[in-house]
């Protein structure tokens, strides 16, 4: 099962679960506070998400790591190039 498969899994169950709930479809006569806090669930946990895919790639990019071998190969490969251009009349 693909990773898409069991998110969608997931979604599926918590969404028929809250559409259970706020429906009433289960016959659970649930207090006034708990429907108050049922009916926006799913813009809370939307927002909770991305607040945590923001912080995830905040993290990600703050701490990143340079590569600086790869840096340097490629720096040389672009003057050997700039440098076989030359040669066949190209200015830079």
């Amino acid at each position: 099962m693909t990773k898409l498969a069991q998110w969608l899994w997931g979604l599926a169950l918590l969404g028929s679960t809250w559409a259970a709930l706020t429906t009433g479809a289960l016959g659970l006569e649930l207090p006034s506070s708990c429907r108050e806090v049922l009916w926006p669930l799913p813009a809370y946990l939307l927002v909770s998400a991305g607040c945590y895919a923001l912080g995830t790639v905040g993290y990600r990019v703050a701490t990143f790591h340079d590569c600086e071998d790869a840096a340097r190969e490629l720096q040389s490969q672009i003057r050997e190039a700039r440098a076989d251009l030359a040669r066949r009349g190209m200015r830079f």
